[in-house]
């Protein structure tokens, strides 16, 4: 499996560095691993509540930009 390198800094502006399988998911994908339906994905993409990307006609949940807005979150520690 090849993985991503998605290099990051943590809230005391150390750097990490996050190994992630694949950078992008489809969106039915990202649905069956969150629980939530396609259409409940598709709707987060639409409102820009979920980072996406589109490659040819499909539209891809961009991961790799989720988990860095999750690092740069201050309220997730």
């Amino acid at each position: 499996m090849d993985f991503s390198v998605a290099e990051c800094k943590t809230v005391d502006e150390q750097k990490q560095i996050i190994l992630i399988a694949t950078p992008v998911m489809t969106q039915d994908r990202d649905a069956q691993l969150t629980g939530l339906t396609e259409g409940q994905v598709r709707g987060q993409i639409e409102k820009g509540h979920l980072p996406s990307l589109k490659i040819g006609r499909v539209r891809m949940v961009n991961i790799a930009a989720l988990s860095q807005q999750a690092l740069d979150q201050e309220d997730w520690q």
